[in-house]
């Protein structure tokens, strides 16, 4: 979402920032059609050293949003197709012997890399998913009594498709509160899905993507994230996010609520949103606009709710709607 500019003087000198993004959206548009608002949300991930987590039907370029994205900065691409014989090892890596110098080696697994896809995640075993909790979290790998760190920037970038579909199951909520964000990905509208048609026409996105220049180093990445933990945030709005996160504890539709982990995300993720859009600090606005993905997995209906059939991101906007605004 591109916010109209507006009259004030920033605190930080977030111009280098702006233009950077700015240079991102438009590589991707070569690249994806629509989808922008994803976009946006995966950019404020990785400005805030977060994970993401994308639900959505086979077919709707989950994939290539990833490669372009680690093309956009310059960065190392890997990824991990998931399966329900998917062993730990097969993502972390192994220890091995090498018989002529009588010594074992590590040899590291995919997992070693900038920015990772982890697709279709919820096909596989509970073992296998327990593994990427280290990584994720503490951006390290511990083989052997030895600790590997990550090389920075660190990006997962999970997919999974609706637990509807065969094969799958819901991934437990410890792993899921790991992301900062959920995004859901639907269907093109109809003049988008022409223009699909019309771009891979001419040229396959796999091809163009090929060509595409980075536009913005992975040193980059790294200074704008500690940029973004200098927007400004007035008290009022911490208290706001708070207060919607409570409101999730105790409402009739939901059966757990969201930890300190989620007001956390909201915050960090609105600090990245602002920085993008040009300012140095926050507004109730950009709280709203990262509600949504910041929550919508870490709460789990009740029973009743979803026997009525309510939508979670529904209940989530009416909690919002309900908690006074500061101006």
């Amino acid at each position: 979402m591109e916010q109209e500019p507006q009259d004030f003087e920033n605190r930080l000198d977030l111009s280098a920032l702006h233009e950077s993004i700015q240079r991102i959206r438009e590589q991707f548009s070569t690249i994806l059609i629509g989808q922008t608002a994803q976009i946006d949300m995966l950019l404020c991930a990785l400005l805030s050293n977060g994970h993401v987590l994308i639900e959505g039907v086979p077919g709707l370029a989950k994939t290539l949003m990833s490669r372009t994205l680690a093309q956009c900065i310059n960065a190392r691409f890997s990824r991990i197709q998931f399966t329900p014989d998917l062993m730990p090892t097969d993502v972390l890596g192994t220890t091995i012997f090498n018989p002529k110098s009588q010594e074992f080696s590590y040899h590291k697994g995919p997992v070693f890399s900038n920015i990772v896809l982890i697709d279709e995640i919820n096909r596989a075993p509970a073992k296998t998913q327990a593994a990427l909790f280290e990584v994720m979290e503490e951006r390290t790998v511990t083989n052997s009594g030895t600790t590997w760190r990550m090389e920075e920037p660190f990006f997962v970038m999970a997919t999974q498709n609706p637990v509807e579909h065969e094969g799958t199951y819901r991934l437990p909520e410890a792993q899921v509160d790991r992301f900062l964000f959920k995004l859901e990905i639907g269907y093109p509208e109809l003049e988008e899905e022409v223009r699909i048609l019309e771009a891979h026409h001419s040229r396959p996105a796999f091809q163009a993507l090929e060509k595409l220049e980075p536009a913005i180093t992975k040193e980059a990445v790294l200074e704008a994230r500690q940029l973004i933990t200098k927007v400004h945030v007035e008290k009022p709005l911490m208290e706001y996010i708070t207060s919607i996160v409570a409101g999730t504890r105790n409402h009739k539709s939901i059966s757990l609520g969201a930890s300190p982990r989620a007001s956390i995300a909201i915050l960090t993720g609105a600090k990245a949103f602002a920085a993008i859009q040009g300012r140095d600090f926050i507004t109730p606005e950009d709280v709203r606009y990262i509600l949504l993905p910041a929550l919508r997995h870490r709460i789990v209906l009740s029973a009743e709710a979803e026997m009525e059939g309510r939508k979670t991101d529904r209940v989530i906007n009416s909690i919002a709607d309900t908690v006074d605004v500061p101006r």
